[in-house]
């Protein structure tokens, strides 16, 4: 997105419209937003400002050393999704507070983060039917196949790529809150495509395939000189043991592991 230099006079929907935007785009924000003041102060209640991850802001709550020790805080917080209440006194900076104004402001600064991203690799029967089930439970869904023939109309995908692994990984970048779902036709293009992806930050990489055919693959890997410490990030066959046997059931027992690995450690 290009940086805008917004005044202060943006409204609170075109803040709005801004962070639900932003955040469709796979970005990490937090919104501030004035909650109390008291006495003189450059902004009242109400008045929001948006950081994004390289401290670019949209609107404005009072410029000056408080906003930029707002987006400071901003930053940090979006480390971990964490909200914070920030509480300014603005009358001595030589006793370290951020402003002349002689009043008093709480901020809260609110995190918000884009739905984690599941990339599909394969756009066969079960890729479609993962994509379809992943789109449901609220993930960004990104679906890819070599054949041009394959990766069309893929329900549920929000963005369908067709080509190698390289190109689409030019497009989509993976996090460590991501998933890989690797639903190729043989070993052979997982050989290909999986260097590429364990050079990336995914959270999980998931193949499909029996025992025998992750064997093949892992051996031919390692001949390649991938490491252990790589090739431990793995998981194949993937999916819980659903005994499935359909697309539609093989796909729930593969979102089921993911949604396991998400919330690991949350109870």
């Amino acid at each position: 997105m290009g940086k805008k230099n917004l005044s202060k006079g943006i409204s609170e929907t075109q803040i709005m419209n801004e962070l639900n935007s932003l955040v469709d785009n796979g970005n990490t924000v937090v919104l501030a937003t004035v909650v109390e003041t008291s006495r003189s102060v450059p902004r009242h209640s109400g008045a929001k400002m948006l950081i994004l991850s390289d401290s670019h802001q949209i609107g404005t709550i009072g410029g000056g050393e408080m906003e930029a020790r707002v987006i400071k805080e901003a930053c940090a917080c979006m480390d971990d999704g964490a909200s914070l209440l920030l509480n300014y006194e603005l009358v001595d900076p030589v006793a370290g507070d951020p402003g002349v104004c002689g009043g008093a402001v709480t901020i809260h600064l609110e995190t918000y983060m884009p739905n984690s991203k599941i990339l599909i690799i394969g756009c066969g029967h079960v890729g479609r039917a993962v994509a379809e089930l992943a789109s449901w439970l609220g993930y960004h869904v990104i679906a890819t196949d070599d054949r041009e023939g394959v990766a069309e109309d893929v329900a549920g995908a929000d963005l369908v790529i067709t080509g190698s692994i390289e190109e689409a990984l030019k497009r989509v970048d993976l996090t460590d809150r991501d998933h890989v779902v690797a639903v190729t036709r043989n070993a052979e293009l997982d050989i290909q495509n999986l260097p590429h992806i364990l050079s990336t930050d995914a959270k999980s990489i998931g193949v499909m395939g029996s025992s025998k055919r992750w064997k093949t693959t892992r051996s031919s890997l390692e001949s390649a000189g991938i490491s252990e410490e790589d090739l431990s990030r793995v998981t194949s066959p993937i999916g819980l043991d659903l005994s499935a046997e359909t697309p539609q059931e093989i796909a729930l027992s593969i979102l089921s592991q993911i949604i396991e690995q998400d919330n690991a450690g949350n109870s």
